[in-house]
């Protein structure tokens, strides 16, 4: 075997099981206290590098239709071009381009973040993926948690009302957490 097929027999593939996945965010409103919502539908795919898990890659696609805060007006206007536009960007997309190890089970994944058609770097301080897992029907799992904070306003989220008191309706920073759950192919 060559050092180069070597490598390669260490890589699996893992796909996003988006009935056990789902991505959440908070954001402060009117200043006092967080509104939260999740995103739901994930999609993606996991090449894992088991020698070598800075050699890992991951891609992921979120239906931006599936936003719920538990308050139809609310999910209504964050669909709207006010927020999402989600007619002309139906989806919000994470390409990772640099995993590093922090510890085990301790990852710092660098990669581009695409919302309303803007693409940003972000990094997501990831815990995982844990040990594989048999399910009771065979298929072999792994899941992970990863978080990160955004300014909305860097991906066109501009949207916002001042309020009498100077403050504003929405904040500019949205905390991003993501529990995932990957079947391997």
């Amino acid at each position: 075997m060559t050092p180069a097929t070597a490598g390669a027999a260490t890589v699996s593939t893992w796909n996003i099981d988006p009935a056990h996945s789902v991505a959440e965010f908070k954001v402060k409103h009117m200043m006092i206290a967080n509104v939260k919502g999740k995103f739901t539908g994930i999609s993606g795919t996991l090449k894992l590098d088991e020698a070598d898990p800075a050699r890992s890659s991951v891609e992921a696609s979120i239906p931006l239709e599936t936003v719920f805060t538990g308050d139809a007006q609310r999910d209504t206007h964050l669909r709207s071009a006010d927020f999402f536009h989600v007619e002309e960007h139906p989806v919000m997309t994470f390409k990772s381009t640099k995993i590093e190890v922090k510890r085990p089970g301790e990852l710092l994944v660098t990669g581009n973040l695409t919302i309303r058609g803007v693409t940003k770097p972000v990094q997501f301080e990831v815990e995982g993926p844990t040990p594989p897992a048999k399910d009771p029907w065979g298929n072999t799992r792994v899941g992970l948690e990863a978080t990160t904070k955004i300014n909305r306003k860097d991906f066109g989220l501009t949207y916002n009302a001042v309020l009498e008191t100077g403050g504003v309706l929405v904040g500019e920073d949205v905390a991003i957490t993501l529990d995932v759950e990957f079947v391997k192919a």
